[in-house]
């Protein structure tokens, strides 16, 4: 392709738009815009479907010079982003389909054959079937198979589609271009796996884990922490900027009975620090004595004015509490790779007062049974109650104060809670209350995202066998046990040293406790159970494990260094219809990150993973990449596109893993 063809291109477009915009003003001044699109002139038909034609021809024809002048495919277009397969055709034939019906314009969606019907395509365009019922109701009679055929004869050739077919009723039937393929799987080995592009980079916060103080995390956390620590990984690798946010329960009524026991047990607690080891103990002990001593009940109250009243003597054994508990739980992120930003209910404090005021004053507030509530103005939610009849503030208060900051101060576009499916109906109560307050406009992006429990596999509540919660450090614990069980009776204590071993052990048991939660829908329960997540086979994270490293150990049985071998490719062979398939699932890849962006549902790229392992173990049993001397066993011949072709696979394996929060190693 020329560039002077590119120019001669644009005027041609440059002066058909102009020509187009003349011809629509003046039809504007003559029926000021009101004209039905059954009666729009001939010739601006023609105008608008020769200028989509156009400006269709250049868009192909710019990526085909980038592509001459060393790019690798349009699936890498914006620096380290991509438009993956899918939208790039959906935007295709949404081009075709308003190029041949412009008075029916619109957006087309593309989606992915499936797996059942792959022979005939790798995509499909089902735009035929809605279009025909459009037409029949402003009273044209057009079959949806003419339909398809007229959309296929507006697809301007390019370098993405290889073939269409046409099935069925109008189902258009799309194959990838096989060059498209090669220089797109050839981009992930060279440039790494990179990020699908997003329309606009928000600022996100996101509210999860959220354990109280002076109570130990214990696995009604572990859901709202893993699945948050996930959601925030892939937000982060697309760009958005991420505020990860711990809004941990730090104030309260307890706290008065916690620093009046901790006043009394230790009364020098402000020269020495209490040895208080077992918070949990701790907090139990004073709750008896809440509920049996009315005198410490009534110093408990007065410990709560204290506290609220900032003074000093109080504040510090406040603070003496809240660093015990924080370092427990600080343990726990630590084990499971977590970063979170404390935000807890005491650093709303004095704005939950402005909020009181500021919805006092604007008339938002009813006063019911000596309380102050908000109604969320929808007939089947309750109200809000933001002040108690004894003037206290509540859970509604805090959250009314915190959704204000995150967005006027912290400048959330898109909050996002994790918190368990129970607090569903609350959810929907501040969303409502915070838009008729004006704490958030219609542009700000809101997302509760519920989960079930966790259960024992007695199908009920995971508990301990006195039938308390499970502590989660005790889980995390008993996983590291379980797998260290698993790798010795392996053997893998000859094969690995100490330290490979430890890293394996750890890498097993908690990607094996995160993965079992994560690949299961977020909003069903599901059932812990260690033996079934330890299992290396089926879809568990110690098979997908164990898969990733089996790949990387090809490289090193050829004695091939990966990092070189990255550099110097320039083709990929891809003539096995296995290499293929495996390609055709790499591309895959970022079309599953934009799925789960839509609804926060993190399982896809669970199994998602699990059908590239399955895909790459039948590209493994047909196409060989090491051919060995059957009688020496020494290495004949090593086929470098396919070993290139495993490490991508190896890229993209890794990327699912990072952002599912699950380490990887080289050898277990």
């Amino acid at each position: 392709m020329e560039v002077d063809s590119l120019a001669s291109l644009q005027a041609d477009a440059q002066q058909c738009q102009a020509e187009l915009d003349e011809l629509i003003a003046e039809v504007a001044s003559l029926r000021r815009g009101e004209i039905p699109e059954s009666h729009v002139p001939e010739e601006l038909t023609e105008l608008r479907s020769k200028n989509a034609e156009l400006r269709y021809h250049i868009n192909f024809l710019k990526k085909s010079i980038a592509r001459e002048g060393g790019e690798c495919a349009p699936m890498q277009e914006n620096g380290n982003t991509s438009k993956c397969a899918l939208t790039l055709l959906s935007e295709i034939f949404s081009k075709a389909f308003n190029a041949a019906f412009p008075e029916a314009s619109g957006q087309v969606q593309v989606g992915v054959t499936p797996s059942t019907n792959e022979k005939f395509g790798d995509y499909q365009c089902n735009v035929a079937m809605p279009a025909t019922k459009y037409f029949k109701k402003v009273g044209k009679n057009i079959s949806s198979v003419e339909i398809a055929e007229r959309v296929v004869e507006k697809l301007v050739p390019g370098s993405l589609i290889g073939s269409t077919s046409i099935a069925g009723p109008g189902f258009i039937n799309i194959k990838l271009n096989l060059d498209f393929v090669r220089d797109a799987t050839l981009c992930i080995l060279k440039n790494g796996v990179s990020p699908p592009r997003v329309d606009r980079k928000l600022r996100v916060v996101v509210d999860f884990s959220s354990p109280n103080i002076a109570k130990q995390m214990h696995v009604g956390h572990l859901r709202s922490t893993i699945i948050g620590e996930s959601i925030s990984r892939l937000l982060e690798f697309v760009g958005h900027d991420v505020l990860r946010l711990n809004h941990i329960g730090d104030w309260g009524t307890q706290f008065g009975m916690l620093i009046a026991h901790l006043m009394d047990k230790f009364p020098d607690y402000k020269e020495n620090v209490p040895p208080v080891a077992d918070l949990q103990e701790f907090y139990k002990e004073s709750k008896m004595r809440f509920d049996s001593d009315p005198a410490f009940k009534s110093r408990a109250y007065e410990a709560v004015v204290r506290l609220q009243s900032k003074e000093k003597d109080i504040v510090k054994a406040w603070q003496l509490i809240c660093d015990v508990s924080r370092k427990e739980m600080q343990s726990v992120y630590d084990r499971l790779d977590i970063t979170l930003l404390e935000r807890g209910e005491s650093f709303y404090n004095e704005l939950m007062i402005d909020v009181v005021k500021d919805l006092d004053r604007r008339g938002l507030l009813s006063l019911e049974d000596g309380r102050k509530v908000m109604y969320p103005q929808e007939e089947n939610l309750v109200p809000m109650t933001i002040v108690k009849s004894d003037g206290g503030f509540t859970y509604d208060t805090s959250d009314m104060a915190s959704i204000r900051h995150r967005v006027g101060v912290e400048k959330g576009d898109w909050l996002i809670y994790v918190v368990d499916s129970g607090q569903s109906s609350h959810f929907k109560q501040l969303f409502k209350c915070a838009q008729i307050a004006g704490y958030v406009d219609e542009k700000t992006r809101l997302s509760f995202v519920g989960f079930g429990l966790v259960l024992g596999e007695d199908r009920k509540k995971l508990k301990t066998r006195s039938g308390e919660t499970v502590k989660l450090n005790d889980l995390l614990d008993e996983g590291l046990q379980r797998c260290r069980e698993k790798l010795l009776a392996k053997g893998r204590d000859k094969e690995l040293t100490p330290e490979e071993l430890k890293r394996a052990q750890e890498a097993v048991a908690y990607g094996c406790i995160k993965f079992a939660d994560l690949v299961n829908s977020r909003t069903n329960d599901y059932i812990c159970s260690f033996d079934r997540m330890l299992d290396d086979r089926g879809k568990t994270a110690a098979y997908l494990l164990y898969s990733l490293t089996r790949i990387r150990s090809i490289a090193r049985q050829a004695g091939v260094d990966t990092a070189e071998l990255r550099k110097s490719i320039t083709k990929l062979d891809l003539d096995h219809p296995k290499e293929i398939k495996l390609a055709k699932q790499l591309l895959k890849y970022p079309e599953i990150l934009l799925t789960i962006l839509e609804d926060l549902y993190i399982h896809p790229l669970c199994d998602y993973l699990y059908d590239l392992s399955s895909t790459f173990s039948e590209f493994y049993d047909n196409c060989y990449c090491i051919v060995k001397n059957r009688t020496t066993g020494e290495i004949e011949s090593v086929n470098m596109s396919r070993l290139a072709l495993c490490e991508a696979t190896a890229q993209v394996m890794e990327m699912c893993f990072k952002i599912l929060g699950i380490r990887t190693v080289d050898r277990m």
